[in-house]
């Protein structure tokens, strides 16, 4: 399937790619205002973390019913965005789909960053973190756990790879290329780019690598997310109690990761002049696809409530009623409505699937997704089976404190940075992949 503009085709040559896909990594202006602000937060949020470090986790608004809060939510979010670089690069990849090669970079640098956060965030959840070293020395098999760290780093691992590697052919361009490069970054791009230079065995050797990264990320990108919803599936807590949550939490990911990328599509489309590569094609399919993991995520939701609902069991009862009508309706009905019903209606039509309004329904779809997190994992602590009472007032309800809110945001400016200083030292867009699919010569000097 190819359906890139002819006149592209035409007028694009490789001198010109590599101008194009080049020249923001060194002349982008305020990119390094943007870095600067992500630390001066980071630096902030950072003191907050400090603070709950020294004085506990007493310092924020868990307590013992709520004893997962914004943190495990966040947690759960950054591992469903993850997943987009095992759905454009991986899946879309292995089906030799045409119209993701401009993009799948963009889905890589956005999986490792949260699935490198995604890490953190697990260990800023810890009260003692300097003990997470026994999670591993101790690990039992039967924790869930365990399982969790486990394919987390291995997608980690993998991520870096997928990459890393496919990035060798342009690493060699930028080596010699990027005349104004400090030369710590030309070490790195020296070292990085392997001695490629295109002959028929190293492009030969290399796409087999690739291949088979992509083939072994797909069952450890189904089980990050399997296993986290094993860990609350493994309980026989209202609301978590079910034996759908694994394909349920996927079909969420892939919603969630979807909506992030068509965000990182458009902010380098814009400002990085782009606009030749990243096209209205892009976003058109991406539009279909939003749609279609949708409508999937949409199945699993009827699923995850119309079965309960219908036997409506004592817990499940008083559950499902705070979330249809009761405390928690309005963020219920917020995930539900902007985060994929009304998505999928207004993307069935083309004029929303251009760039600007479809960035605009991506915000919303992120937006409703770290709502559906948050929804998941808060009203089902609050809905013990045995009442709480003889309690303090603030064991009862959950509010999350100045300081997890702070150490929350965190983590998205550790997600941001990662991607932002991706996205300064390596090119975006793949300049030798996008030659090669426009039948265009590759040269790499030696």
């Amino acid at each position: 399937m190819n359906d890139l503009p002819k006149q592209e085709e035409t007028t694009l040559s490789f001198e010109k790619i590599k101008k194009d896909i080049l020249h923001p990594l060194q002349n982008h202006k305020g990119l390094e205002l943007w870095i600067v602000f992500l630390v001066t937060v980071i630096a902030v949020c950072g003191w907050a973390y400090i603070v709950q470090l020294r004085d506990g986790l007493g310092v924020t608004g868990m307590r013992d019913y709520v004893s997962w809060g914004l943190y495990i939510a966040n947690f759960v979010f950054f591992v469903a965005v993850s997943l987009v670089g095992m759905l454009i690069s991986s899946i879309l990849g292995l089906l030799r789909i045409d119209w993701i090669t401009p993009i799948s970079r963009i889905s890589e640098m956005i999986a490792v960053a949260f699935v490198a956060v995604s890490g953190l965030v697990i260990i800023m959840d810890m009260g003692r973190p300097d003990r997470v070293a026994n999670v591993i020395i101790h690990g039992r098999f039967q924790s869930p756990i365990l399982w969790d760290i486990t394919v987390v780093t291995t997608y980690l691992m993998i991520s870096l790879l997928l990459l890393i590697l496919p990035m060798i052919p342009d690493l060699a361009i930028c080596k010699n290329e990027l005349k104004k490069a400090s030369p710590i970054m030309k070490k790195i791009y020296n070292v990085l780019s392997l001695g490629y230079i295109n002959t028929p065995s190293q492009h030969k050797h290399l796409h087999r690598m690739i291949k088979t990264l992509m083939v072994l990320i797909v069952p450890v990108g189904l089980a990050i997310h399997t296993v986290t919803s094993w860990l609350f599936a493994a309980t026989l807590r209202n609301g978590w109690d079910t034996t759908i949550f694994g394909p349920y939490f996927v079909a969420g990911a892939f919603v969630a990761g979807a909506a992030a990328l068509v965000m990182a599509m458009y902010f380098f489309r814009i400002n990085y002049k782009l606009q030749d590569y990243i096209t209205d094609v892009q976003f058109d399919y991406m539009g279909k696809l939003m749609v279609a993991v949708c409508l999937v995520y949409l199945y699993f939701n009827l699923n995850e409530f119309l079965v309960p609902g219908y036997k409506m069991k004592t817990g499940d009862d008083v559950h499902l009623k705070e979330l249809f009508t009761g405390h928690w309706a309005v963020l219920f009905w917020c995930s539900q409505l902007l985060g994929n019903v009304i998505p999928i209606i207004l993307l069935l039509m083309k004029k929303f699937r251009k760039p600007l309004p479809l960035m605009l329904i991506s915000i919303f779809v992120l937006a409703s997704a770290w709502i559906k997190r948050y929804v998941i994992v808060i009203p089902t602590l609050l809905h013990p089976h045995l009442p709480i009472q003889n309690v303090p007032e603030n064991f009862v309800h959950y509010f999350p404190t100045g300081i997890e809110i702070a150490v929350t945001v965190l983590s998205f400016a550790l997600a941001l940075l990662i991607i932002t200083v991706l996205a300064k030292i390596f090119p975006v867009v793949p300049i030798c992949e996008i030659a090669e699919q426009r039948g265009i010569e590759v040269k790499i000097e030696d």
